[in-house]
Parts: structure tokens; sequence; C-alpha cells
């Protein structure tokens, strides 16, 4: 199901709203929290159960991108994207149909397992293409539609929290809410298959102002390749510790403020906590497309010693002053959310950088298992310890300084792993008269 070749007035500003029509949709993982109350209170859930279809989705994610980044290379975006239109609300309508039996497990299945098959796909699926399209910017075109992923929340948020204040938060309230999503979902990601196309590779045309996109030139690696050279897990390490840094705040950020300020002169209450995780939420959007057009500047390396240096220092102003100042908290947390969401549109042009383009959508999926670890490894960490201080009597900011304490120490490795990234040795670049036969072949294949 390849898209069709872009004809010759066709103009490369079509690809991005395509692209953010699926990642706009699949950036409602982010707003799973506004479930779980609900699916707690009406069947009978603990917190840690509530928080299982999330983080299903996440290790899915990583497994279905690095699995499946190769079916996206050979059989082009629009397959991809309607894989992940059919999974992610398909997802959604099975976990409609166990919330109205009050069969948790099927809940798990859909949004979970199915839905992050979905999710997977569907994040890899525009990168590839966009890269193409713009040679000339790659770390804005990807920042562009990576951030509808980290701005998904925005809108599946209060959309859901109204849905379930409409329908009732009962588990036939859940049910109705699941469904509308789920068909909500499918119609507006039809859009993106409909609209993406593919750029021609002949003509070379000035890409400023050119619908179609210049033959791929310079270093150029496979995927098969790429995951042997120590650049690709150097990256793998960079994407990991930035990650586990990121969402080790985002998972907890509502009862980490409250807790902070709980023994000052100014407790947050529960409406600002609210406040401040969509602050936060903004400012990981903001990060996307800020951050990695920036990248288009300074450079790749340079902009990942910023997410990852001015992130460890950010950590330690929280630690250290972090309960004596709300304002000097917020920012150091709105900054460290930016690049968050940064180092993940990042990574694409990073890795264009480094491989070329010939795979890198499929690069991209193998590198996203990191992902996967680090959705795992960033909440056990802030949560595992902070329970433990609970038990041992401690309060307030203190549950949460050796926590801090290993973030920085995260980051700081991270900074190292950046550090030794060199160009590709060129015993793993492919000749470029076997590039040309298969651009040719997958020109061909979608014509």
């Amino acid at each position: 199901m390849s898209p069709p070749v872009a004809p010759p007035a066709w103009s490369r500003w079509l690809v991005p709203p395509a692209a953010l029509s699926v990642h706009l949709s699949i950036g409602q993982a982010y707003a799973w929290s506004v479930f779980k109350p609900p699916l707690e209170s009406s069947l009978n859930l603990s917190g840690t159960q509530s928080a299982l279809p999330f983080q299903l989705a996440i290790v899915m994610l990583g497994l279905s991108a690095a699995f499946g980044g190769t079916l996206v290379e050979r059989n082009g975006p629009r397959w991809a994207m309607t894989v992940a239109l059919i999974c992610f609300s398909s997802g959604f309508l099975i976990s409609a149909l166990g919330a109205e039996t009050k069969q948790f497990w099927l809940i798990v299945l859909g949004y979970g397992f199915v839905g992050g098959i979905g999710l997977g796909i569907g994040y890899i699926s525009p990168v590839s293409t966009l890269i193409k399209w713009f040679p000339d910017r790659p770390g804005m075109a990807t920042g562009i539609a990576i951030m509808g992923f980290g701005g998904g929340a925005l809108i599946a948020s209060p959309w859901s929290a109204q849905m379930l204040k409409s329908f009732g938060s009962d588990n036939t309230g859940i049910a109705q809410t699941f469904l509308v999503l789920g068909l909500s979902y499918a119609v507006f990601m039809t859009l993106g298959v409909l609209l993406v196309r593919v750029p021609r590779t002949e003509g070379s045309q000035d890409p400023a102002n050119s619908s179609g996109a210049p033959a791929l030139t310079g270093v150029q690696v496979s995927a098969n390749s790429a995951v042997r050279t120590p650049q690709f897990w150097c990256l793998w390490v960079v994407l990991c510790m930035n990650v586990t840094a990121g969402i080790g705040i985002l998972e907890k950020a509502a009862p980490m403020i409250t807790d902070f300020f709980a023994d000052t002169s100014t407790p947050v209450s529960v409406s600002a906590a609210a406040g401040f995780v969509a602050l936060l939420s903004a400012a990981n959007m903001a990060g996307r497309i800020g951050w990695s057009s920036t990248s288009d500047l300074i450079g790749r390396k340079n902009i990942y010693r910023v997410y990852l240096g001015v992130g460890a220092v950010m950590y330690a102003l929280i630690a250290l002053f972090g309960d004596s100042s709300k304002p000097l908290f917020i920012l150091c947390a709105l900054v460290i959310l930016s690049f968050y969401g940064g180092g993940f549109a990042t990574v694409p042009a990073y890795l264009k950088d480094l491989f070329g383009t010939y795979q890198v959508g499929a690069i991209h999926g193998r590198l996203l298992t990191a992902w996967s670890l680090a959705g795992v490894l960033g909440p056990l960490i802030v949560n595992w310890i902070a329970d433990h201080q609970k038990d041992a009597g401690k309060h307030g900011a203190s549950l949460y300084d050796t926590s801090f304490l290993i973030m920085i120490g995260l980051l700081v490795i991270g900074f190292v792993a950046n550090e030794l990234v060199r160009p590709v040795n060129a015993r793993h670049h492919i000749p470029a008269q076997r590039e040309a036969v298969d651009v040719e072949r997958h020109q061909s294949e979608s014509a």
C-alpha cells in the first residue's frame, strides 16, 4: 500500500500536516492519567493495576517500532499510517468492550498491546519521508510532526475529562468515552493516510521552493549495518538517559510538586498541581519544535550537550533549592521537560546525519527500544525511592533527593556517550549503485 509519488506541483508543506494527523492522535497516550481514577473506582483496581495499559503501550511502542521499522521503510508511510490507524483505533474499541463488560484484561489487551503497536508504527511512520522532503531542515521537519505526539494530550485530556463528565465515570461511561475516541481518531488519522506522498528523486530541484526532493546523497548506511556501529549504541544510551530523566518528573509531576511544598507556607493545591502538569505538557510540546529547529543551526551534538549538560544542572538546582523557591522549581522542571521533548524530536535528524536517509525510519525504530526501557526505568526510580523514603519517616522534598542524584548521574552518562559519537566508518556505507537501484525499485512499486 505504497503512497503515490508526488506530482510536480505538489507542495512539500502538505506532508507535515499528514504526519501531524497521526501524531496528534497517538499523542493521546500522555492523557492516560485521566482514566486512572474512574477505572480504579469502577473496576476496583489499585493505582499500580490502572497503570498497566499505559506501561504496556509504551513497551509495545518501542518493540513495534523496532521490529516494524524495516517494514515501514519497505512499504512506505501510507501503509504504516494505515496499520497505525487500524491498531490504535481498534485498541480503543477493544477497551470499550472491556470497560462495558468489566473485563480489565481486555483494556490491557486493547489499549496496551494492540493500541501500543499502533503507537510504535504510527510514531515512526512519517519520519524518513519528512527527512527526505526536508533535507535542508530535517530537525524542523521531524520536530513539527513529533511535536504532535507531545501535544496530543493537551487535546485528549480535557476532551476525555469532559466526555467522562457527560457520559459518567462508571464502567459504561468509560466504555462510551473509549468508543468515541476510537472512532474519532480513525477519522482524523485517515486524513494523513490520504494526504501523504513520497518525493520524486529525479530532477533535484531547489528544496526551498520545489515540490520534489533531491536524490539521496552523502553517507548511507542500512539498518542492519547501523545497529553494528558504536554510534548507534552511543545514541541509544543518549536517548535512554534523556528520556529517563524527563519521564521521571512527568509521570509523578502532580504529587511531586505537592510533596515539595507541603511543609512550606505556600502549599500547592490539587488544581494548581493539575495546572503544573499542563505546563509540563506545553513545555514538552514546545521543546519538540523549538529545540529540534535550533539543532539545524547549531548541530545535533551541540544540542544534546545542552539537553544533557544543562538538564543535569536543572536537576541539581531542584535538589538544592527547589523546596525554597516555587518559581525556581517550576522553571527547572519546564526546562527539563522541554529537553525531554526536544530529545525525541532531534534524534531522527541526528540519525540522518550519521547514517543518511536510506533506511533512517528503520534505524529510528530500533533506537526507540531505548524509550521502552526508559519508560519503565524513570517512574520506577522515582516511585520506588519515594515509597522507601516515606516508609523511613521522611517527607517533603527529602522523598526525592536520592532520585534526583541518580538522574544527574544518568544525564552525565548520556553526556559522555554523546561525546563519543564520531562519523560512521566507511566500511558500513552502502554502495551508491545499490542505493540507486533500491530507490528506483521503490519508486516503480509506488507508481
